[in-house]
């Protein structure tokens, strides 16, 4: 039995968005700086964008890329731009 959870939790994984570290396209962000700035606790992020407090956690550690809805959700809950929050990690230097 726990090998047919894992094997659907990583399912769930890669089908909501989680990347590979080594991926060209990998979305760097600063969503735990502003965060912070905001006085924020992850908990209380994901409650003003409706996701899980777990979801933050992935998004700042780059295992999680949002969808559109979700940026847009975080940069005005974090009153940014989504420029300001997220790049694509060959974009970084350019």
């Amino acid at each position: 039995m726990k090998h047919v959870v894992f094997v659907l939790h990583s399912i769930y994984a890669i089908a909501m968005g989680r990347l590979p570290k080594q991926d060209k396209d990998q979305v760097l962000n600063e969503v735990e700086s502003y965060r912070l700035k905001a006085g924020l606790s992850r908990g209380e992020l994901a409650e003003k964008v409706e996701v899980h407090y777990q979801t933050i956690g992935y998004i700042e550690r780059g295992e999680y890329a949002p969808t559109l809805a979700l940026a847009l959700r975080l940069s005005e809950a974090l009153n940014c731009s989504i420029e300001q929050l997220f790049k694509l990690k060959g974009k970084v230097d350019e």
